[in-house]
């Protein structure tokens, strides 16, 4: 395989935080948000399959784009209105009945959502990569263990503190008690370890880095977790990083 290929971004005004409508959300699609059944078959899929990833700048679906870098694979940025729920294809419900970022187009008729379970797509396609231990070894599941950490505790504590339906004295507290002893867990770890899982890079480590884009943008400082910011300093020199922060707009340090 080639060096990642981005073949064209739509540029579409979007917000990066949002909630999704419920508007069409009983409408027929044309895809299906599951995968057929079978194994992944990573020796030919993925160089048969061009694949699409639908983003919002900004938001969680950083993460895949990274993965997708990482694994050396092609795909096609297709940017989404997060407000209208549009992009420059069309309507995004009918891509995904959910109306959230990211999805992951890998097929005709097959798209993928919610970003923990596309990274680890993304991983089992790729497997020479490396980008997870193998399937049912002790280390999977502790990469599958810190994954559902970020997707919870960390992403979901976060969407608490974009939300304009939780009023400001509650996210404050939220953010001193459930954030503040999250982030102090992960700082911990890290003090003893470069990635996650040890010394090597894994597609958990992309999902924690595009978490841990967000404090700053919601008045949260974690500039004192000294390890989190040696992780994010590491994170930021990768060229999968600054590839896909720039393909989205975003400072590139």
């Amino acid at each position: 395989m080639g060096k990642p290929r981005v073949d064209r971004i739509f540029l579409d005004e979007s917000s990066s935080a949002g909630i999704a409508s419920p508007r069409h959300a009983a409408d027929e699609d044309r895809f299906e948000d599951s995968l057929p059944a079978g194994d992944v078959d990573s020796s030919s899929r993925q160089k048969e399959t061009s694949m699409k990833l639908y983003f919002a700048p900004g938001s969680c679906g950083l993460a895949p784009q990274i993965a997708l870098r990482e694994a050396d694979q092609a795909f096609e940025l297709v940017k989404v209105d997060f407000a209208t729920k549009q992009t420059a294809e069309g309507d995004y419900f009918k891509v995904t009945r959910k109306g959230f970022v990211p999805a992951l187009q890998i097929g005709e008729g097959e798209v993928l959502t919610e970003g923990a379970v596309i990274l680890q797509w993304i991983a089992d396609a790729c497997p020479e990569r490396a980008l997870l231990p193998s399937t049912g070894t002790r280390e999977r599941y502790t990469a599958l263990a810190w994954l559902n950490f970020v997707a919870t505790d960390l992403h979901k504590g976060m969407a608490v503190m974009f939300s304009p339906f939780v009023d400001e004295a509650s996210k404050a507290r939220f953010a001193e008690g459930n954030l503040a002893r999250n982030f102090a867990y992960v700082d911990r770890h890290l003090a003893r370890h470069d990635y996650l899982l040890g010394e090597r890079f894994s597609v958990a480590d992309a999902y924690l880095y595009n978490v841990l884009c967000w404090p700053p943008r919601v008045g949260i400082d974690i500039s004192g977790h000294a390890h989190i910011q040696a992780f994010m300093a590491r994170m930021a020199r990768r060229p999968s990083v600054r590839a896909s922060r720039e393909a989205e707009g975003l400072p590139v340090e």
